[in-house]
């Protein structure tokens, strides 16, 4: 099918504030609360036909930017500016072009007007991969197609224009082999402040829900973890051993690492991991390790050498993944991974996920992969979204665990009509229970058959009427308390 050109003609901009059932600490960082956007665009085609798509993301503090001369709010803003930047860009010609054609457009233009005005290109990028899924959503509406057969196809016509180092590579093939898989692995992660077992002396929320590592276990039947480290070798270290002690009891399981830039450099991250080499207790969680994430600040980490670590562990970046060059010069470096996030954008992960299969295909074995990443997806329309993009991916577990920290549809304020909509759309995905709809994992799994219907994964929307305007982008920071180093 030949790609589709259309214009976008108008987009809406929303927020609902997201109130946390637990506080989840990453980094420097403790979240208890966080602002969601929304974004609903409608897009034409040539012969008139028109449809509505959606997108929804929060709006993290201390991810994007973590620089300590910026508060919350500072951070916040930033997203909302993001957010108006990318709608003037797609909607202020109203020339028509491909969905991918939309996005390249705009890349280069939208990373520098940010720059102008401080953001950086994760900031910058934030609002176009909003757009862009909301965009295709449109577009997959009108086409009557389901998110996956559009990608087979190449409906948004992604091409290579924005990454030389695919030229010779045929995109329209590597996208025919797109399929949505029927469920994907649910990776819990383990956040710094989590309670491992009932022993851990902590307060308890006491509504009904899984609180310790122990609970979460026993009701989701989980055998994929990420654990956050703090930097520190001893702590990180003592930590492990705990969660290592619950995990024992499982008869297989698998974990990945997370550093969130906290380690200073590679021999104090290379002193962690033969700390944990040392210890017996953590014999079996070492050999279940399946890769380390971002150990090193994103200012220094792609100008190091990490070869000699990656030999021992796979390293992946996240943080530093900010650009559409970033993979092959982590690559160069030593790395071997790099993440997938609605937030950093849809064709980013696309065109790595090609990367990989290119390189893999030019080695005696494989060794680059693309990992499956963000907590932070909430029920609805962004954890849909992500899903079906990594489900596509064919990446065999995600980390998934926004139902944790935050109490389904009712931590985000959403009424019962809104609720029964997504549930009915989506019936293997939700289930019902202490009072509200949340996603659904059973045995460890999550059902993404319910995704194949027309449109990005959306078969439900929010309800619009409810939902609060985008706020000015100096609007009252979100209540997310945040704790510097060697405090």
């Amino acid at each position: 099918m030949e790609a589709p050109a259309f214009c976008v003609t108008d987009v809406d901009l929303y927020e609902r504030e997201v109130t946390l059932r637990l506080p989840f600490r990453f980094g420097a960082a403790t979240l208890t609360a966080c602002p969601q956007a929304f974004v609903r665009a409608r897009v034409e085609v040539a012969d008139g036909r028109g449809a509505q798509g959606a997108a929804a993301e929060l709006m993290i503090p201390k991810w994007f930017d973590k620089s300590p001369y910026k508060s919350n709010a500072d951070n916040i803003a930033d997203l909302r500016t993001s957010l108006r930047n990318a709608v003037a860009a797609y909607t202020a010609a109203q020339r028509p072009r491909t969905a991918f054609g939309h996005f390249a457009a705009h890349y280069q233009p939208l990373i520098a007007e940010g720059e102008a005005a401080g953001l950086n290109p994760l900031i910058a990028n934030y609002g176009p991969a909003l757009l862009d899924r909301a965009v295709l959503d449109a577009l997959c509406r009108v086409l009557d197609l389901p998110f996956h057969a559009a990608l087979r196809a190449n409906v948004p016509g992604i091409d290579t224009s924005l990454t030389p180092d695919l030229a010779d590579v045929d995109l329209v093939r590597v996208c025919s082999r797109v399929r949505l898989f029927p469920s994907i692995a649910a990776r819990h992660t383990v956040g710094l402040l989590d309670a491992l077992t009932s022993s851990d002396g902590v307060g308890r929320v006491a509504d009904g829900l899984p609180e310790t590592l122990e609970e979460v276990i026993a009701l989701y039947g989980n055998r994929h973890f990420k654990l956050k480290l703090a930097g520190d070798p001893e702590a990180d270290v003592a930590r492990l051993a705990r969660i290592a002690s619950v995990l024992e009891r499982l008869p297989r399981y698998a974990v990945t690492l997370d550093g969130n830039e906290q380690y200073p450099d590679v021999a104090s991250i290379a002193d962690f991991w033969q700390a944990v080499a040392r210890t017996d207790s953590l014999a079996r969680l070492a050999a279940s390790t399946l890769y380390l994430e971002q150990p090193l600040p994103r200012a220094r980490a792609l100008d190091v050498d990490v070869f000699a670590l990656a030999r021992v562990k796979p390293l992946l970046i996240d943080e530093s993944d900010a650009t559409l060059d970033a993979f092959p010069v982590a690559r160069a470096r030593g790395y071997e991974g790099v993440s997938s996030k609605s937030c950093k954008g849809i064709y980013k992960s696309l065109l790595n996920a090609a990367r990989c299969a290119r390189w893999n295909s030019e080695a005696s074995a494989p060794r680059h992969f693309l990992s499956a990443e963000d907590l932070t997806m909430q029920a609805g329309i962004a954890v849909q979204q992500d899903l079906a993009l990594v489900g596509a991916l064919g990446v065999t577990h995600v980390e998934r665990n926004g139902h944790h920290y935050v109490d389904g549809f009712a931590g985000q304020g959403a009424h019962a009509a809104e609720q029964q909509a997504f549930m009915a759309a989506h019936p293997g995905l939700y289930e019902f229970s202490h009072g509200s709809a949340r996603l659904a994992v059973r045995g460890g799994r999550i059902d993404l058959t319910s995704l194949a219907a027309p449109g990005f994964a959306s078969g439900a929307g929010p309800e619009w009427a409810a939902l609060e305007p985008l706020r000015t982008a100096t609007a009252t920071a979100s209540p997310c308390s945040v704790h510097q180093p060697g405090k």
